[in-house]
C-alpha cells in the first residue's frame, strides 16, 4: 500500500465511522498506549535519565532543520528503497531493540518480530528481550533481522549469544556500548521498579546453555533472604512461571531466583574499552555495528578498529541526562565518516519528516523506538503494523512533497538548519 492509498484508507474508514484503536497522531498514540499499561511499565517505556533534557533535547535537534521543499519535478513515481551491507530494504528503516516487551503486550518480542516480517523492516532483537532470538527468528523467515549485544561481564556468555545469532539467520551485531551503567532513570526510581529483578526481560539468558551452566557455579556473593511480604512472594511466582520449564520443577530447583541473581551479576561489564572489541570480531563475519556513539572522534576510533557501521544513539535519552541530541551530532559524524561505513540513527525520531532529515544530513537509515512499542500495546502485532505503516506513508509523502522521487535524490540541500 503507497502512501496515498494509506491516506485515503484511513479517510475512508473514518467517514465510515470506523475508529482505528492506533492514533495517527504521536502524542495521542503515546498517550492511548500508556493508558493502557500498567504505572510500571508506562514509566519504564517513556521515562528517560535525570529531568529527561536529553529526550526533550532528541527533539530540539530535529526541530532545528527545516526541509526546503522543491517544486515542478516529476515525484509521480518514487523508490524508497536502499542498500545495507549488500541487501536490498524497501526502506531506509529498522526497529530498535527494546528490552522488556512483555510489559505491554504478552506476545512481546515475538508480536513485532510477526510485525517487522510483514512489512519487510529489519528487526534487531533486543539483548534483554522476552522471547528468545531463536523463537522471533523462526517467525521472521527470511525476511532481515539483527541481534543488539550488551557485552556482559562474560566472554564465554558473549561468544554464545553471538553464536546463537549466527545460527538464528542474524545478519549483524549491533553492540549497545552506552549501557554499561544503568542511567539515573528517576520514573522507575520513584515506583522503585526494574523488571529484570522480576526475571523479566531475560530471556535470551535464561534460554542459553552458557548462562544455565553459570547458575551451577558457587555463588561467591549470595544474595540475603528476601523478607517474606504478599509483594515478595508474587514477586518469585511470577519469576517461577516465567523461567522455561516445569512450574513445580523451577521452583524446587530455584533456578529462577539464581537466574535473576546471576543476571544482575555479570549483566554490565563498565571496563569495556576498545582493546575488546578485536575478541568480537575474532569470534563472528557478521559485521559489527557501534550503538551509542555520538563524538566524531569516537566514529574515526571505530573506524581504526575495523567497525562496520555506526548507530548514533543517546539510548532515547535514557542514559545521560543533558547529552547531546543525535541529530545534532550526525551532520559531524557524517563529515568525519565521509560515507566509508553506514550511519544509522535512533532516538527522538517521531515522524516521517525526522527519517528525511536524517536521511539529508547524512543517515543511510533511522531506527524506530518508542513508537512501535506503543502500537504494540495497544494492538499487538497488527498495532505496530499500523504504527510502520503510518510512519512510512508519512515519510513517502514527505520525500515526494520535498521534491525527491528516490534516497539517493536527497541530500544537505533539501535542509536548512535554523
Amino acid at each position: 500500500m503507497n502512501a496515498f492509498e494509506r491516506q485515503k484508507k484511513i479517510y475512508l474508514e473514518g467517514a465510515s465511522g470506523i475508529v482505528s484503536p492506533i492514533p495517527v497522531d504521536y502524542h495521542l498514540l503515546e498517550a492511548k498506549a500508556m493508558k493502557a499499561t500498567s504505572p510500571e511499565a508506562a514509566a519504564y517505556i517513556i521515562g528517560g535519565a535525570g529531568h529527561g533534557d536529553t529526550m526533550a533535547q532528541n527533539r530540539r535537534a530535529f526541530e532545528r532543520w527545516r526541509i526546503l521543499p522543491r517544486m515542478l519535478r516529476d515525484v509521480s513515481v518514487r523508490d524508497t528503497s536502499i542498500e545495507l551491507f549488500g541487501q536490498k530494504l524497501p526502506y531506509p528503516l529498522l526497529l530498535a531493540p527494546i528490552g522488556v516487551l512483555e510489559m505491554v503486550h504478552p506476545e512481546a518480542d515475538l508480536a513485532v518480530a510477526k510485525a517487522a516480517s510483514a512489512m519487510g523492516i529489519p528487526y534487531i532483537f533486543s539483548n534483554q528481550a522476552s522471547v528468545p532470538m531463536e523463537v522471533c527468528a523462526e517467525a521472521m523467515g527470511n525476511q532481515p533481522h539483527w541481534f543488539q549485544l550488551y557485552w556482559s561481564k562474560s566472554d564465554e556468555l558473549v561468544a554464545s549469544f553471538v553464536q546463537r545469532a549466527e545460527k538464528s539467520g542474524c545478519q549483524a551485531i549491533v553492540v549497545t556500548l552506552d549501557t554499561t551503567l544503568l542511567g539515573w532513570r528517576t520514573k522507575d526510581l520513584e515506583l522503585a521498579y526494574l523488571p529484570f529483578l522480576r526475571g523479566m526481560g531475560i530471556a535470551q539468558y535464561t534460554s542459553d546453555p552458557v548462562f544455565r551452566r553459570l547458575l551451577d557455579e558457587p555463588d561467591e556473593t549470595p544474595a540475603p533472604k528476601p523478607k517474606v511480604t504478599y509483594d515478595a512472594v508474587r514477586t518469585l511466582l511470577k519469576g517461577i512461571s516465567r523461567y522455561p520449564g516445569s512450574f513445580w520443577e523451577n521452583a524446587k530447583s530455584g533456578y529462577p531466583r539464581k537466574a535473576v541473581k546471576k543476571f544482575i551479576d555479570i549483566y554490565t561489564r563498565p571496563s569495556l574499552t576498545w582493546e575488546n572489541l578485536a575478541y568480537l570480531r575474532s569470534i563472528t563475519k557478521l559485521p559489527i555495528l557501534l550503538k551509542g556513539i555520538l563524538h566524531p572522534d569516537d566514529a574515526l576510533k571505530a573506524l581504526d578498529h575495523g567497525i562496520n557501521g555506526l548507530v548514533i544513539s543517546n539510548h532515547g535519552g535514557r542514559q545521560v541526562d543533558g547529552a547531546v541530541g543525535t541529530m545534532d551530532m550526525l551532520p559531524l559524524i557524517a563529515n568525519a565518516i565521509q560515507g566509508r561505513i553506514p550511519l544509522l540513527l535512533d532516538s527522538g525520531v517521531r515522524g516521517g519528516a525526522d527519517i528525511f532529515k536524517a536521511l539529508a544530513l547524512g543517515a543511510t537509515a533511522v531506527c524506530l523506538g518508542r513508537p512501535y512499542v506503543y502500537g504494540l500495546a495497544l494492538g499487538g502485532s497488527e498495532g505496530v503494523q499500523q504504527v510502520l505503516a503510518n510512519y512510512l506513508a508519512d515519510f513517502d509523502l514527505t520525500m515526494a512533497l520535498a521534491g525527491c522521487r528516490s534516497i539517493k535524490e536527497i541530500g544537505t540541500e533539501n535542509v536548512l538548519k535554523v
